[in-house]
């Protein structure tokens, strides 16, 4: 999955920072959740609440960055191009990305307190590996829907920021 991370920022970094931030907190996210991973699959009662908040707040961050920021630029470059083809494909795997968002929140929810921590710790790998598939998912939707904008309008955008210029 981090190489698949890798391979999506040498496709599109640089297209908009947006998206090169985008997927920074993407990579930053993939390791924290490896990390977190191999330390609760080692010696599970080493997990501490800050640990797991510092994991939630990169994913509540990244999906937050998708949903208000990455994913309505995308939309707007679609719109920008009238490509409508690009619009129904941003729109069907929206729909399609709100399972996975609330796999994030209920993750989120569920580890909220300490005393909420204590309680569903020993559940903490198996959230984990829901976690990562549903990321998984949600990243090869995401790269499609970038994939799909960028690669018919980028040579365009440049064209268009290029006379822009002063």
């Amino acid at each position: 999955m981090l190489e698949n991370c890798k391979s999506a920022l040498e496709r599109w970094g640089g297209v908009h920072q947006l998206i090169d931030r985008w997927l920074d907190q993407r990579r930053d996210l993939l390791v924290n959740l490896i990390e977190l991973k191999e330390i609760s699959d080692v010696e599970l009662e080493a997990v501490t609440k800050e640990r797991i908040d510092a994991f939630s707040e990169l994913l509540m961050d990244y999906i937050s960055a998708g949903h208000f920021e990455a994913y309505p630029q995308l939309r707007e470059e679609a719109r920008a191009f009238e490509d409508d083809a690009a619009l129904t494909l941003a729109d069907s795997l929206l729909a399609r990305l709100e399972n996975s968002t609330a796999l994030m929140l209920d993750f989120d929810d569920e580890y909220a307190s300490p005393g909420r921590v204590r309680q569903n710790l020993v559940r903490l790998p198996a959230w984990l590996e829901r976690l990562a598939h549903g990321l998984s998912e949600r990243f090869d939707l995401e790269d499609k829907l970038i994939g799909r904008v960028h690669a018919r309008h980028a040579p365009d955008a440049a064209r268009a920021e290029a006379v822009s210029r002063p």
